[in-house]
Protein backbone atom coordinates (compact mmCIF):
# COMPACT_ATOMS: atom_id res chain seq x y z
CA UNK A 1 0.00 0.00 0.00
CA UNK A 2 1.36 3.42 -0.96
CA UNK A 3 1.97 5.97 1.77
CA UNK A 4 -0.72 8.65 1.77
CA UNK A 5 1.18 11.15 3.89
CA UNK A 6 4.22 11.82 6.03
CA UNK A 7 3.78 11.85 9.82
CA UNK A 8 5.47 14.90 11.28
CA UNK A 9 4.98 17.49 14.05
CA UNK A 10 4.09 14.72 16.50
CA UNK A 11 6.15 15.05 19.72
CA UNK A 12 8.36 12.24 20.95
CA UNK A 13 7.02 10.71 24.20
CA UNK A 14 8.53 11.74 27.50
CA UNK A 15 10.60 8.66 28.35
CA UNK A 16 14.06 7.60 29.50
CA UNK A 17 14.64 10.65 31.67
CA UNK A 18 15.32 11.13 35.38
CA UNK A 19 12.19 12.10 37.32
CA UNK A 20 14.20 13.36 40.29
CA UNK A 21 17.11 15.17 38.70
CA UNK A 22 14.77 17.21 36.47
CA UNK A 23 12.36 18.18 39.28
CA UNK A 24 13.92 21.36 40.61
CA UNK A 25 10.96 22.20 42.82
CA UNK A 26 11.18 18.87 44.64
CA UNK A 27 14.93 19.12 45.00
CA UNK A 28 14.68 22.60 46.51
CA UNK A 29 11.93 21.46 48.87
CA UNK A 30 14.22 18.68 50.08
CA UNK A 31 17.12 21.10 50.61
CA UNK A 32 14.84 23.28 52.73
CA UNK A 33 13.12 20.55 54.76
CA UNK A 34 15.91 17.97 55.01
CA UNK A 35 19.27 19.64 54.28
CA UNK A 36 21.25 16.62 55.55
CA UNK A 37 19.41 14.16 53.32
CA UNK A 38 21.57 12.31 50.78
CA UNK A 39 19.69 12.15 47.49
CA UNK A 40 21.72 9.62 45.49
CA UNK A 41 19.13 6.89 46.15
CA UNK A 42 16.33 9.21 45.00
CA UNK A 43 18.25 10.06 41.85
CA UNK A 44 18.70 6.37 41.06
CA UNK A 45 15.00 5.79 41.71
CA UNK A 46 14.12 8.72 39.45
CA UNK A 47 16.18 7.26 36.60
CA UNK A 48 14.51 3.86 36.96
CA UNK A 49 10.97 5.24 37.15
CA UNK A 50 11.48 7.41 34.08
CA UNK A 51 12.59 4.50 31.92
CA UNK A 52 10.63 3.12 29.01
CA UNK A 53 10.74 -0.34 30.60
CA UNK A 54 9.02 0.82 33.78
CA UNK A 55 6.49 2.87 31.82
CA UNK A 56 5.61 -0.32 29.96
CA UNK A 57 5.07 -2.18 33.23
CA UNK A 58 2.78 0.64 34.42
CA UNK A 59 0.74 0.43 31.22
CA UNK A 60 0.43 -3.36 31.37
CA UNK A 61 -0.58 -3.36 35.04
CA UNK A 62 -3.44 -0.99 34.22
CA UNK A 63 -4.46 -2.71 30.99
CA UNK A 64 -4.57 -6.22 32.49
CA UNK A 65 -6.56 -5.51 35.62
CA UNK A 66 -6.79 -7.73 38.72
CA UNK A 67 -9.00 -10.81 38.50
CA UNK A 68 -10.85 -12.36 41.44
CA UNK A 69 -10.87 -16.14 41.94
CA UNK A 70 -13.33 -16.73 44.77
CA UNK A 71 -13.38 -20.53 44.35
CA UNK A 72 -11.15 -23.15 42.81
CA UNK A 73 -12.42 -25.52 40.10
CA UNK A 74 -13.57 -27.99 42.75
CA UNK A 75 -15.82 -25.44 44.44
CA UNK A 76 -13.60 -24.66 47.43
CA UNK A 77 -13.24 -21.04 48.53
CA UNK A 78 -9.79 -19.62 47.78
CA UNK A 79 -10.47 -15.85 47.79
CA UNK A 80 -7.41 -14.93 45.74
CA UNK A 81 -6.75 -12.04 43.37
CA UNK A 82 -4.59 -12.64 40.33
CA UNK A 83 -2.41 -9.81 38.99
CA UNK A 84 -0.46 -9.29 35.79
CA UNK A 85 3.29 -9.91 36.22
CA UNK A 86 3.96 -6.20 35.67
CA UNK A 87 2.00 -5.43 38.84
CA UNK A 88 4.46 -7.52 40.83
CA UNK A 89 7.42 -5.81 39.14
CA UNK A 90 6.05 -2.45 40.29
CA UNK A 91 5.31 -3.68 43.82
CA UNK A 92 8.82 -5.08 44.08
CA UNK A 93 10.29 -1.75 42.95
CA UNK A 94 8.24 0.25 45.46
CA UNK A 95 9.16 -2.10 48.29
CA UNK A 96 12.86 -2.10 47.42
CA UNK A 97 12.69 1.72 47.45
CA UNK A 98 11.41 1.63 51.03
CA UNK A 99 8.13 3.38 50.30
CA UNK A 100 6.10 1.21 52.71
CA UNK A 101 6.96 0.65 56.37
CA UNK A 102 10.70 1.22 56.09
CA UNK A 103 10.79 4.79 57.54
CA UNK A 104 9.69 3.44 60.92
CA UNK A 105 13.11 1.81 61.18
CA UNK A 106 14.59 5.30 61.32
CA UNK A 107 17.10 4.69 58.54
CA UNK A 108 19.33 7.74 58.12
CA UNK A 109 18.31 11.40 58.49
CA UNK A 110 14.76 12.48 57.62
CA UNK A 111 13.42 9.02 56.72
CA UNK A 112 9.85 10.25 56.29
CA UNK A 113 10.88 13.09 53.99
CA UNK A 114 13.04 10.73 51.95
CA UNK A 115 10.17 8.29 51.70
CA UNK A 116 7.76 11.12 50.78
CA UNK A 117 9.96 12.20 47.88
CA UNK A 118 10.22 8.63 46.64
CA UNK A 119 6.46 8.18 46.94
CA UNK A 120 5.90 11.29 44.82
CA UNK A 121 8.32 10.05 42.18
CA UNK A 122 6.68 6.63 42.03
CA UNK A 123 3.24 8.21 41.69
CA UNK A 124 4.44 9.89 38.51
CA UNK A 125 4.99 6.43 37.06
CA UNK A 126 2.02 4.50 38.48
CA UNK A 127 -0.11 5.55 41.47
CA UNK A 128 -2.59 2.73 41.97
CA UNK A 129 -0.18 0.01 43.10
CA UNK A 130 0.85 2.36 45.90
CA UNK A 131 -2.41 1.71 47.76
CA UNK A 132 -1.07 -1.31 49.70
CA UNK A 133 2.29 0.43 50.01
CA UNK A 134 0.62 3.45 51.64
CA UNK A 135 -1.51 1.37 53.97
CA UNK A 136 1.50 -0.64 55.10
CA UNK A 137 3.22 2.65 55.93
CA UNK A 138 0.18 3.87 57.88
CA UNK A 139 -0.60 0.78 59.94
CA UNK A 140 2.93 -0.10 61.05
CA UNK A 141 3.08 2.33 64.00
CA UNK A 142 -0.51 1.48 65.04
CA UNK A 143 0.53 -2.09 65.74
CA UNK A 144 2.65 -0.85 68.64
CA UNK A 145 -0.53 -0.88 70.71
CA UNK A 146 -0.33 -4.67 70.59
CA UNK A 147 3.28 -5.36 71.53
CA UNK A 148 3.19 -9.05 70.67
CA UNK A 149 1.82 -8.59 67.15
CA UNK A 150 4.17 -5.66 66.57
CA UNK A 151 7.17 -7.74 67.62
CA UNK A 152 6.22 -10.54 65.22
CA UNK A 153 5.15 -8.46 62.22
CA UNK A 154 7.16 -5.21 62.27
CA UNK A 155 10.44 -6.70 60.94
CA UNK A 156 8.64 -7.94 57.83
CA UNK A 157 6.50 -4.80 57.43
CA UNK A 158 9.67 -2.72 57.28
CA UNK A 159 11.65 -5.19 55.18
CA UNK A 160 12.57 -4.16 51.63
CA UNK A 161 11.64 -7.61 50.32
CA UNK A 162 8.43 -8.14 48.36
CA UNK A 163 6.82 -11.55 48.80
CA UNK A 164 3.33 -11.92 47.26
CA UNK A 165 2.86 -15.56 48.26
CA UNK A 166 -0.23 -16.49 50.28
CA UNK A 167 1.31 -18.20 53.29
CA UNK A 168 1.99 -17.75 56.99
CA UNK A 169 3.74 -14.45 57.78
CA UNK A 170 6.64 -16.16 59.55
CA UNK A 171 7.49 -18.00 56.33
CA UNK A 172 7.73 -14.77 54.30
CA UNK A 173 10.57 -12.29 53.81
CA UNK A 174 8.23 -9.32 53.63
CA UNK A 175 4.54 -8.58 54.21
CA UNK A 176 2.00 -5.88 53.41
CA UNK A 177 -1.06 -4.71 55.31
CA UNK A 178 -4.33 -3.05 54.42
CA UNK A 179 -7.27 -1.42 56.18
CA UNK A 180 -11.02 -1.97 56.18
CA UNK A 181 -13.17 0.72 57.76
CA UNK A 182 -16.25 1.67 55.75
CA UNK A 183 -19.49 -0.26 55.44
CA UNK A 184 -22.52 0.10 53.18
CA UNK A 185 -24.60 2.11 55.59
CA UNK A 186 -21.96 4.45 57.00
CA UNK A 187 -19.16 5.50 54.66
CA UNK A 188 -17.05 8.06 56.55
CA UNK A 189 -19.38 7.72 59.55
CA UNK A 190 -17.59 4.66 60.87
CA UNK A 191 -19.47 4.84 64.17
CA UNK A 192 -22.43 3.48 62.21
CA UNK A 193 -20.54 0.24 61.51
CA UNK A 194 -22.48 -2.95 62.27
CA UNK A 195 -19.76 -5.62 62.03
CA UNK A 196 -19.78 -7.46 65.35
CA UNK A 197 -16.77 -8.68 67.35
CA UNK A 198 -17.43 -11.47 69.87
CA UNK A 199 -14.75 -12.34 72.46
CA UNK A 200 -13.04 -15.67 71.75
CA UNK A 201 -10.44 -16.03 74.51
CA UNK A 202 -6.81 -14.96 74.37
CA UNK A 203 -3.40 -16.23 73.29
CA UNK A 204 0.10 -14.96 72.67
CA UNK A 205 -1.24 -12.09 70.54
CA UNK A 206 -3.62 -10.93 73.25
CA UNK A 207 -7.40 -10.83 73.29
CA UNK A 208 -8.94 -12.77 70.40
CA UNK A 209 -12.34 -12.09 68.82
CA UNK A 210 -14.61 -13.50 66.12
CA UNK A 211 -15.78 -10.96 63.53
CA UNK A 212 -19.02 -11.26 61.58
CA UNK A 213 -20.10 -8.58 59.11
CA UNK A 214 -18.82 -6.85 56.01
CA UNK A 215 -16.67 -4.06 54.55
CA UNK A 216 -17.87 -2.11 51.53
CA UNK A 217 -14.44 -0.81 50.47
CA UNK A 218 -11.62 -3.22 51.28
CA UNK A 219 -8.66 -2.17 49.16
CA UNK A 220 -5.76 -4.45 48.33
CA UNK A 221 -7.40 -7.66 49.59
CA UNK A 222 -4.26 -9.65 48.74
CA UNK A 223 -2.38 -8.05 51.68
CA UNK A 224 -1.18 -10.37 54.43
CA UNK A 225 -3.26 -8.73 57.17
CA UNK A 226 -5.62 -5.83 57.80
CA UNK A 227 -6.69 -3.43 60.49
CA UNK A 228 -10.48 -3.20 60.65
CA UNK A 229 -13.18 -1.65 62.81
CA UNK A 230 -15.89 -3.69 64.48
CA UNK A 231 -18.37 -3.32 67.33
CA UNK A 232 -17.04 -5.06 70.45
CA UNK A 233 -18.96 -5.25 73.76
CA UNK A 234 -17.28 -1.99 74.90
CA UNK A 235 -17.88 -0.20 71.58
CA UNK A 236 -16.20 0.34 68.23
CA UNK A 237 -12.72 -1.16 68.36
CA UNK A 238 -9.70 -1.79 66.14
CA UNK A 239 -8.75 -5.34 65.20
CA UNK A 240 -5.88 -7.11 63.46
CA UNK A 241 -7.13 -9.73 61.01
CA UNK A 242 -4.59 -11.85 59.08
CA UNK A 243 -5.42 -13.73 55.89
CA UNK A 244 -3.51 -16.82 57.02
CA UNK A 245 -4.00 -17.91 60.62
CA UNK A 246 -1.20 -19.21 62.85
CA UNK A 247 -2.28 -22.81 62.11
CA UNK A 248 -1.77 -22.02 58.38
CA UNK A 249 -5.48 -22.19 57.56
CA UNK A 250 -7.17 -19.37 55.63
CA UNK A 251 -9.12 -16.88 57.71
CA UNK A 252 -12.83 -16.45 56.94
CA UNK A 253 -12.40 -13.29 54.86
CA UNK A 254 -14.64 -13.84 51.84
CA UNK A 255 -14.13 -11.55 48.84
CA UNK A 256 -17.54 -10.92 47.26
CA UNK A 257 -16.39 -8.96 44.23
CA UNK A 258 -13.86 -6.40 42.99
CA UNK A 259 -14.94 -2.82 42.43
CA UNK A 260 -15.15 -1.55 38.85
CA UNK A 261 -13.63 1.88 39.48
CA UNK A 262 -13.22 5.03 37.40
CA UNK A 263 -9.44 4.81 37.73
CA UNK A 264 -6.90 3.17 40.03
CA UNK A 265 -7.19 0.17 37.73
CA UNK A 266 -4.04 -1.75 38.69
CA UNK A 267 -5.12 -1.88 42.32
CA UNK A 268 -7.77 -4.33 43.51
CA UNK A 269 -10.51 -2.80 45.66
CA UNK A 270 -13.05 -5.25 46.99
CA UNK A 271 -16.17 -5.93 48.99
CA UNK A 272 -15.68 -8.56 51.68
CA UNK A 273 -17.65 -10.44 54.30
CA UNK A 274 -16.33 -11.79 57.58
CA UNK A 275 -17.86 -15.14 58.54
CA UNK A 276 -16.74 -15.49 62.15
CA UNK A 277 -13.22 -14.45 61.09
CA UNK A 278 -10.50 -14.59 63.72
CA UNK A 279 -9.05 -11.24 64.81
CA UNK A 280 -7.02 -9.75 67.65
CA UNK A 281 -7.64 -6.50 69.51
CA UNK A 282 -5.31 -3.57 68.82
CA UNK A 283 -5.27 -0.93 71.54
CA UNK A 284 -8.05 -0.37 74.02
CA UNK A 285 -11.48 -1.86 73.45
CA UNK A 286 -13.98 0.85 72.54
CA UNK A 287 -11.25 3.22 71.31
CA UNK A 288 -11.27 2.21 67.66
CA UNK A 289 -11.90 5.67 66.22
CA UNK A 290 -8.81 7.34 67.77
CA UNK A 291 -6.78 4.34 66.64
CA UNK A 292 -8.00 4.74 63.08
CA UNK A 293 -7.46 8.50 63.06
CA UNK A 294 -3.79 7.92 63.82
CA UNK A 295 -3.49 5.73 60.75
CA UNK A 296 -5.62 8.13 58.69
CA UNK A 297 -3.11 10.88 59.30
CA UNK A 298 -0.43 8.92 57.44
CA UNK A 299 -2.63 7.89 54.52
CA UNK A 300 -3.84 11.50 54.18
CA UNK A 301 -0.23 12.58 53.87
CA UNK A 302 0.07 10.10 51.02
CA UNK A 303 -3.03 11.54 49.34
CA UNK A 304 -1.33 14.94 49.22
CA UNK A 305 1.97 13.42 48.09
CA UNK A 306 0.26 11.32 45.44
CA UNK A 307 -1.66 14.23 43.97
CA UNK A 308 1.49 16.35 43.96
CA UNK A 309 3.27 13.61 42.03
CA UNK A 310 0.43 13.33 39.53
CA UNK A 311 0.48 17.10 39.06
CA UNK A 312 4.19 17.02 38.33
CA UNK A 313 3.82 14.23 35.77
CA UNK A 314 0.89 15.93 34.04
CA UNK A 315 2.88 19.17 33.89
CA UNK A 316 5.96 17.37 32.56
CA UNK A 317 3.96 15.70 29.79
CA UNK A 318 2.36 19.03 28.85
CA UNK A 319 5.73 20.80 28.76
CA UNK A 320 7.29 18.01 26.73
CA UNK A 321 4.46 18.18 24.19
CA UNK A 322 4.39 21.95 23.89
CA UNK A 323 8.16 22.22 23.48
CA UNK A 324 8.00 20.01 20.35
CA UNK A 325 4.59 20.64 18.84
CA UNK A 326 4.31 23.58 16.42
CA UNK A 327 1.15 25.55 15.65
CA UNK A 328 0.71 28.72 13.64
CA UNK A 329 4.37 28.96 12.77
CA UNK A 330 6.08 28.38 16.11
CA UNK A 331 6.28 25.88 19.01
CA UNK A 332 3.28 25.89 21.29
CA UNK A 333 5.55 26.71 24.21
CA UNK A 334 6.33 30.05 22.55
CA UNK A 335 2.67 31.02 22.13
CA UNK A 336 1.75 33.68 24.74
CA UNK A 337 -1.48 32.10 25.98
CA UNK A 338 0.08 28.67 26.22
CA UNK A 339 2.99 30.13 28.14
CA UNK A 340 0.53 31.55 30.63
CA UNK A 341 -1.16 28.18 31.08
CA UNK A 342 2.12 26.29 31.49
CA UNK A 343 3.57 28.83 33.93
CA UNK A 344 0.38 28.78 35.97
CA UNK A 345 0.42 24.98 36.14
CA UNK A 346 4.09 25.10 37.14
CA UNK A 347 3.24 27.42 40.03
CA UNK A 348 0.48 25.12 41.24
CA UNK A 349 2.67 22.04 40.99
CA UNK A 350 5.58 23.52 42.91
CA UNK A 351 3.31 24.90 45.64
CA UNK A 352 1.75 21.45 46.08
CA UNK A 353 5.18 19.86 46.32
CA UNK A 354 6.36 22.41 48.86
CA UNK A 355 3.37 21.84 51.15
CA UNK A 356 3.47 18.04 50.87
CA UNK A 357 7.16 17.75 51.69
CA UNK A 358 6.76 20.22 54.57
CA UNK A 359 4.04 18.02 56.02
CA UNK A 360 6.28 14.96 55.77
CA UNK A 361 8.94 16.84 57.75
CA UNK A 362 6.55 17.04 60.69
CA UNK A 363 6.65 13.25 61.05
CA UNK A 364 10.45 13.24 61.16
CA UNK A 365 10.34 15.53 64.19
CA UNK A 366 7.30 14.20 66.03
CA UNK A 367 8.75 14.95 69.49
CA UNK A 368 8.86 18.68 68.74
CA UNK A 369 5.70 20.49 69.98
CA UNK A 370 5.61 22.80 66.97
CA UNK A 371 5.91 19.88 64.57
CA UNK A 372 3.15 18.04 66.42
CA UNK A 373 0.90 21.06 65.94
CA UNK A 374 1.82 21.36 62.27
CA UNK A 375 1.06 17.67 61.68
CA UNK A 376 -2.43 18.25 63.11
CA UNK A 377 -2.96 21.42 61.06
CA UNK A 378 -1.29 20.66 57.77
CA UNK A 379 -2.56 17.11 57.30
CA UNK A 380 -6.20 18.14 56.63
CA UNK A 381 -5.09 21.34 54.88
CA UNK A 382 -2.79 19.57 52.42
CA UNK A 383 -5.21 16.71 51.83
CA UNK A 384 -8.09 19.14 51.22
CA UNK A 385 -6.45 21.77 49.02
CA UNK A 386 -3.94 19.83 46.97
CA UNK A 387 -6.37 17.03 46.18
CA UNK A 388 -9.15 19.48 45.35
CA UNK A 389 -6.86 21.18 42.83
CA UNK A 390 -5.81 17.90 41.22
CA UNK A 391 -8.70 17.21 38.86
CA UNK A 392 -8.81 20.77 37.54
CA UNK A 393 -5.03 20.67 37.09
CA UNK A 394 -5.13 17.38 35.14
CA UNK A 395 -7.88 18.64 32.83
CA UNK A 396 -5.92 21.79 31.98
CA UNK A 397 -2.71 19.84 31.39
CA UNK A 398 -4.61 17.40 29.18
CA UNK A 399 -5.96 20.29 27.13
CA UNK A 400 -2.39 21.36 26.36
CA UNK A 401 -2.11 18.16 24.32
CA UNK A 402 -5.43 18.59 22.53
CA UNK A 403 -6.98 15.37 21.28
CA UNK A 404 -3.73 13.46 21.87
CA UNK A 405 -4.26 13.92 25.59
CA UNK A 406 -7.70 12.33 25.50
CA UNK A 407 -6.60 8.95 24.16
CA UNK A 408 -5.48 5.95 26.15
CA UNK A 409 -2.73 4.49 23.98
CA UNK A 410 0.87 5.59 23.62
CA UNK A 411 3.07 7.72 25.83
CA UNK A 412 0.59 10.55 26.05
CA UNK A 413 -2.08 8.06 27.10
CA UNK A 414 -0.61 8.45 30.58
CA UNK A 415 -2.52 11.74 30.75
CA UNK A 416 -5.88 9.97 30.54
CA UNK A 417 -4.79 7.65 33.35
CA UNK A 418 -3.76 10.65 35.47
CA UNK A 419 -7.11 12.33 34.87
CA UNK A 420 -9.03 9.25 35.98
CA UNK A 421 -6.82 8.86 39.05
CA UNK A 422 -7.05 12.43 40.32
CA UNK A 423 -10.48 12.30 42.06
CA UNK A 424 -9.49 9.31 44.17
CA UNK A 425 -7.10 11.09 46.53
CA UNK A 426 -9.76 13.69 47.28
CA UNK A 427 -12.31 11.00 48.15
CA UNK A 428 -10.15 8.38 49.85
CA UNK A 429 -9.47 8.71 53.60
CA UNK A 430 -11.95 11.52 54.13
CA UNK A 431 -13.44 13.80 51.46
CA UNK A 432 -13.25 17.59 51.43
CA UNK A 433 -15.84 18.31 54.11
CA UNK A 434 -14.23 15.86 56.53
CA UNK A 435 -10.85 17.55 56.03
CA UNK A 436 -12.27 21.05 56.56
CA UNK A 437 -13.94 19.93 59.79
CA UNK A 438 -10.71 18.28 60.95
CA UNK A 439 -8.91 21.57 60.41
CA UNK A 440 -11.49 23.42 62.51
CA UNK A 441 -10.98 20.97 65.35
CA UNK A 442 -7.20 21.31 65.09
CA UNK A 443 -7.31 25.11 65.02
CA UNK A 444 -9.42 25.25 68.16
CA UNK A 445 -6.67 23.66 70.21
CA UNK A 446 -4.84 26.16 72.41
CA UNK A 447 -1.47 25.94 70.66
CA UNK A 448 -2.75 25.96 67.06
CA UNK A 449 -3.01 29.72 66.28
CA UNK A 450 0.46 30.36 67.72
CA UNK A 451 1.91 27.42 65.78
CA UNK A 452 0.41 28.70 62.54
CA UNK A 453 1.75 32.20 63.18
CA UNK A 454 5.20 30.74 63.86
CA UNK A 455 5.05 28.80 60.58
CA UNK A 456 4.21 31.95 58.60
CA UNK A 457 6.61 34.28 60.44
CA UNK A 458 9.68 33.76 58.19
CA UNK A 459 7.80 35.34 55.27
CA UNK A 460 6.48 38.31 57.21
CA UNK A 461 6.98 41.51 55.22
CA UNK A 462 7.86 39.64 52.01
CA UNK A 463 4.56 40.38 50.24
CA UNK A 464 1.67 42.63 51.30
CA UNK A 465 -1.02 40.15 50.22
CA UNK A 466 0.51 37.41 52.34
CA UNK A 467 0.82 39.79 55.30
CA UNK A 468 -2.88 40.67 55.06
CA UNK A 469 -3.95 37.04 54.90
CA UNK A 470 -1.67 35.96 57.77
CA UNK A 471 -2.92 38.80 59.97
CA UNK A 472 -6.58 37.93 59.33
CA UNK A 473 -6.41 34.17 59.93
CA UNK A 474 -6.39 34.18 63.80
CA UNK A 475 -9.45 36.42 63.95
CA UNK A 476 -11.29 34.29 61.42
CA UNK A 477 -10.64 31.21 63.49
CA UNK A 478 -11.84 32.85 66.71
CA UNK A 479 -14.97 34.31 65.13
CA UNK A 480 -16.06 31.28 63.11
CA UNK A 481 -19.39 30.44 64.73
CA UNK A 482 -20.36 27.58 62.44
CA UNK A 483 -18.96 25.24 59.81
CA UNK A 484 -20.21 27.06 56.70
CA UNK A 485 -16.88 28.73 55.96
CA UNK A 486 -14.63 25.83 56.95
CA UNK A 487 -13.69 25.02 53.36
CA UNK A 488 -12.69 28.60 52.64
CA UNK A 489 -10.59 28.66 55.79
CA UNK A 490 -8.84 25.42 54.76
CA UNK A 491 -8.13 26.96 51.35
CA UNK A 492 -6.68 30.14 52.83
CA UNK A 493 -4.51 28.36 55.40
CA UNK A 494 -3.15 26.20 52.58
CA UNK A 495 -2.37 29.20 50.39
CA UNK A 496 -0.72 31.11 53.23
CA UNK A 497 1.52 28.19 54.17
CA UNK A 498 2.37 27.47 50.53
CA UNK A 499 3.38 31.09 50.03
CA UNK A 500 5.56 31.11 53.15
CA UNK A 501 7.27 27.90 52.04
CA UNK A 502 7.91 29.17 48.51
CA UNK A 503 9.46 32.32 49.96
CA UNK A 504 11.98 30.13 51.77
CA UNK A 505 12.67 27.48 49.13
CA UNK A 506 11.93 28.85 45.64
CA UNK A 507 13.27 31.71 43.51
CA UNK A 508 11.72 35.15 43.93
CA UNK A 509 9.93 34.86 40.58
CA UNK A 510 8.00 31.83 41.83
CA UNK A 511 7.09 33.38 45.18
CA UNK A 512 6.02 36.71 43.71
CA UNK A 513 3.91 35.15 40.97
CA UNK A 514 2.23 32.86 43.48
CA UNK A 515 1.38 35.68 45.88
CA UNK A 516 0.25 38.08 43.14
CA UNK A 517 -2.10 35.49 41.67
CA UNK A 518 -3.32 33.30 44.54
CA UNK A 519 -3.33 35.95 47.28
CA UNK A 520 -3.30 39.34 45.56
CA UNK A 521 -6.21 38.77 43.20
CA UNK A 522 -4.27 39.21 39.94
CA UNK A 523 -5.72 35.98 38.62
CA UNK A 524 -8.87 34.65 36.98
CA UNK A 525 -11.00 31.61 37.70
CA UNK A 526 -9.04 29.22 35.47
CA UNK A 527 -5.41 28.27 34.87
CA UNK A 528 -3.67 30.50 32.37
CA UNK A 529 -4.87 33.81 33.80
CA UNK A 530 -1.66 35.11 35.38
CA UNK A 531 -0.87 38.79 35.09
CA UNK A 532 1.25 40.01 32.18
CA UNK A 533 4.18 41.06 34.39
CA UNK A 534 4.95 37.50 35.58
CA UNK A 535 8.40 36.15 34.69
CA UNK A 536 7.08 33.39 32.42
CA UNK A 537 10.54 32.40 31.18
CA UNK A 538 11.74 31.73 34.72
CA UNK A 539 8.71 29.64 35.70
CA UNK A 540 8.67 27.52 32.54
CA UNK A 541 12.43 26.96 32.38
CA UNK A 542 12.48 25.87 36.03
CA UNK A 543 9.71 23.31 35.45
CA UNK A 544 11.03 21.71 32.23
CA UNK A 545 11.44 17.92 32.54
CA UNK A 546 14.46 17.84 30.22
Amino acid sequence: MNATHEVFNQPAPLADYNLFDTNQGLRDALKFNAPQLATAELSALGASLGSTAMQTHARLANTHTPQLHSHDRFGRRVDQVEFHPSYHVLMDAATRAGLHGTPWNGEGPSPHVRRAAGFMLFTELEPSILCPISMTYAVTPALRDNAAIHADWAPRLTSRAYDPALKLFSEKTGVTMGMGMTEKQGGSDVRANTTQAVPDGSDGWGRRFRLTGHKWFFSAPMCDAFLVLAQAPAGLSCFFIPRVLPDKSLNAIHIQRLKDKLGNKANASSEVEFDSATAWLIGEEGRGVPQILEMGTMTRLDCALGTSGLMRQALSIALNHCAQREAFGRPLIDQPLMRNVLADLALESEAATALSIRLARAFDNSADPHEQAMARLLTPVAKFWICKRGSHFAQEAMECLGGNGYVEEGGEGIMARIYREMPLNSIWEGAGNIMALDLLRALRKADAPAALAQELAPAQGAHPALDRLAAALPTRVEEMANEMEARRLAQDVALAVQAALLYQSAPAAVFEAFCDSRLGGDWGQAFGTLGADVDFDALITRAMPR
